[in-house]
């Protein structure tokens, strides 16, 4: 049986404009992306809040997934956080055009009493005030990981730093990486990360793939290496419509292999759930939304994983 696996972050309105076409009030959020890329490997426990606006299709469609929604908490008369944005031509740049946060505003997480318990927990992007509540509310949690972004290294720096000593992992991309170390190698950049207190490093490169840096924990009968430093290039393909939450699918897919495991997580699993997270996230970008995400199947997920497994032998 998996282990249980807990996210909690955001739930949006998506309103997105790329090259290859647009699209309105697309079902988003990075709890959403997460949990529908976690989902295709193990069942998942979402807490969030909309508003009343949230449609039944997509509560619908998270229980066809395969995640929880006990943990969604509706407002009466609230409206559901709304992000509207476009992509330059190089689909590397993201323009944000209005954000409507609405209830995820005052949105103080409470996790059910049945799910205090959960394995591992992911603490998608969010106030690391925020994230620290949930860390008060569950019970010696096997892996915890955190997202983080620009905004609270900026704005809460000192917060962040204490959630750091009480995490396992935490995901970040390189820009993000530099800001909090100083740093403007990355390789330094790792190094510093990993003495603010958790025991690895996941830097997204966007385009160019993912870097992990890790040192194993010391627990008695640990196995694998003590010390891991690897970097792995995204699946390449040509067809990219959407780059919108391959980041949080990515930490989905990483999630959700590990929950899968079955037991304790050691840092010699992590090149293996990092493969899982990159071709999780191809899928993502070939459809605006979730919808991609929404139809994949195991057989094509393995076969992606398989392709990608020759491309880096070869």
């Amino acid at each position: 049986m998996p282990r249980s696996l807990l996210v909690v972050g955001s739930i949006a309105f998506d309103s997105i404009r790329s090259p290859h076409g647009e699209a309105e009030n697309l079902l988003g959020g990075s709890a959403v992306y997460f949990s529908v890329a976690a989902s295709l490997f193990t069942p998942v426990r979402l807490v969030g809040v909309v508003g009343e606006d949230f449609p039944d299709e997509h509560h619908e469609l998270l229980r066809e997934r395969q995640v929880e929604t006990d943990g969604l908490t509706v407002i009466e008369g609230g409206k559901t956080f709304a992000w509207r944005g476009y992509y330059k031509e190089n689909m590397n740049e993201r323009v944000t055009e209005d954000v409507q946060l609405n209830v995820f505003g005052d949105f103080r997480p409470v996790i059910p009493q049945a799910w205090r318990d959960s394995r591992l927990v992911f603490l998608a992007n969010g106030s690391p005030v925020t994230q620290m509540s949930v860390l008060e509310q569950v019970e010696r949690p096997a892996l915890t990981v955190a997202d983080t972004m620009n905004l609270w290294i900026e704005t809460t720096r000192d917060d962040l730093l204490s959630l750091l000593q009480r995490i396992d992992g935490l995901v970040l991309n390189d820009e993000e990486a530099e800001m909090l170390t100083g740093e403007t190698d990355l390789e330094r950049c790792e190094d510093r990360l990993l003495e603010m207190g958790p025991h690895f490093i996941i830097v997204k490169l966007g385009s160019e793939g993912a870097r992990i840096a890790g040192r194993a924990r010391g627990a008695p009968g640990a196995t694998g290496p003590e010390i891991l430093k690897m970097a792995l290039p995204a699946f390449r393909h040509g067809d990219v419509r959407d780059p919108t939450g391959a980041g949080d699918s990515f930490a989905g897919g990483m999630m959700g292999y590990l929950a899968g495991l079955d037991r304790d997580v050691t840092l010699g699993d992590l090149p293996a759930a990092l493969k899982v997270g990159t071709v999780t996230a191809s899928f993502t970008i070939e459809d605006f939304g979730v919808a991609r995400l929404a139809e994949l199947t195991m057989d094509e997920f393995n076969q992606r994983l398989a392709a990608y497994d020759e491309s880096l032998a070869g």
